[in-house]
C-alpha cells in the first residue's frame, strides 16, 4: 500500500469524512401505534397537573381593582375632561373607597393600570438617550431625544418623550383614620438601578417649558435612586399595562374598608386612555395570570384526547 493510499484510507475514517458522505450511525425511530399512543399519554399527564397547580396558585392571588379617572372629575367637567386636567387652577384631589373582600396577605403590592396607552410606538420608544441617562458627563447627547431635546437653547435630562411623560398621580391610603405606610423602596429591577441609571446624573432643565407633560424630579435626586422614572422608563409591549406604585406591609383583613385619597393629576383624556388602581397580593408565581395555566390544561387535555384517538383507531383497524 503506498503512502497515498494510506492517507486516502485514514481520511475515510474521520468523522467529517463520515459526516459528509452521510455514512455516520443513524437510528431512525419507528412510530408504531402504541409508541404514539404512550407519548400523548405521558404529555397529557405531565401538563394537566401543571396546569393544574399553576391555576390554583393564580387563582390564589387576591385583587382589588378600580377605574378612578371618571370618577375623580367634578360634575359640570364630565363633558369635557380635557379642559378639567389642563386647568392648574381646579383641585386635583379625589377620594376613593376599597373594600376588602377577602384577607390580603402582606406584601400587598399597589400598581397603577394604564389601559389605551402605545407606549410601544417607535417614536415614543426611541425618544430616550441612554448615554445621557448614565453618564453625567453625557448631559448634551440628546440627538436621539426628538422632539424633548432642548428648552430654552439648554438641554434637558432626562431627555426624550419617555420622561417627559411621566406619570405623577400619588395615593395615600388610610384604614380606620390610621394611614397605611407605603414602601417605594426597591420598586425598579436592581439592573436597571445599577446599569441603566447613574449615580452621578440629576435632573436639569426638567419640565420648565411652556408644555408640561407629566410629573416633575427632584433635582437634588440622582436618577439612580428616582425609582418613579426607572420602573416607567421600561416601556410596555401592549396598551394596557400596570407599573409597580409601591408595597403596603401590613394585612387587610376581609370586609376592611382603605379609603385612598389620590391626586388625578395624569392626562389621559387628551387620547381616551383609562386610570386604575391596583391592589393585588402574590403567590409563588407571582402575580395573577391564568394564562399559562389554562395553556397547559389545554395541551394536557388535547394530548389525552388524542390518545383516546389512536388508541380506538388502532383497535378498530389493526394490522
Amino acid at each position: 500500500m503506498t503512502d497515498t493510499d494510506r492517507v486516502r484510507h485514514r481520511d475515510t475514517k474521520t468523522a467529517f469524512y463520515l459526516f459528509t458522505q452521510q455514512k455516520l450511525p443513524a437510528c431512525k425511530p419507528v412510530l408504531t401505534p402504541a409508541w404514539v399512543i404512550t407519548i400523548f399519554l405521558f404529555t397529557g399527564f405531565i401538563f394537566i397537573p401543571l396546569g393544574l397547580v399553576t391555576l390554583r396558585a393564580s387563582r390564589s392571588v387576591i385583587e382589588i381593582v378600580e377605574r378612578y379617572d371618571t370618577e375623580c372629575v367634578p360634575e359640570p367637567f364630565r363633558i369635557d375632561k380635557v379642559s378639567y386636567i389642563q386647568d392648574d387652577s381646579i383641585p386635583k384631589n379625589c377620594s376613593l373607597f376599597l373594600k376588602v373582600h377577602k384577607y390580603m396577605k402582606a406584601p400587598i403590592y399597589i400598581y397603577y393600570q394604564l389601559d389605551n396607552y402605545y407606549q410601544n410606538h417607535r417614536r415614543y420608544v426611541k425618544s430616550r438617550s441612554d448615554q445621557q441617562l448614565l453618564n453625567g458627563q453625557k448631559y448634551q447627547a440628546t440627538s436621539s431625544c426628538q422632539p424633548v431635546e432642548f428648552n430654552n437653547a439648554r438641554p434637558i435630562v432626562p431627555c426624550g418623550l419617555i420622561a417627559w411623560s411621566l406619570f405623577n398621580d400619588t395615593f395615600t391610603f388610610i384604614r380606620e383614620r390610621a394611614e397605611l405606610k407605603v414602601n417605594r423602596k426597591n420598586i425598579a429591577w436592581k439592573s436597571d438601578r445599577d446599569h441603566k441609571f447613574g449615580k452621578n446624573v440629576y435632573p436639569s432643565n426638567f419640565q420648565n417649558g411652556t408644555l408640561i407633560g407629566g410629573g416633575k424630579l427632584n433635582p437634588r435626586i440622582p436618577l439612580s435612586d428616582q425609582e418613579d422614572l426607572i420602573v416607567w422608563m421600561r416601556t410596555s409591549a401592549l396598551p394596557s399595562f400596570r407599573k409597580l406604585y409601591g408595597r403596603i406591609e401590613e394585612d387587610l383583613d376581609a370586609d376592611d374598608v382603605v379609603l385612598v385619597q389620590l391626586m388625578n393629576n395624569y392626562n389621559t383624556y387628551s387620547f381616551g386612555g383609562k386610570k386604575k388602581l391596583v391592589l393585588s397580593t402574590s403567590s409563588w408565581l407571582g402575580g395573577k395570570n391564568d394564562f399559562f395555566g389554562l395553556a397547559c390544561v389545554f395541551v394536557g387535555s388535547s394530548s389525552l384526547i388524542l390518545a383516546i384517538v389512536f388508541m380506538l383507531l388502532h383497535l378498530k383497524f389493526q394490522r
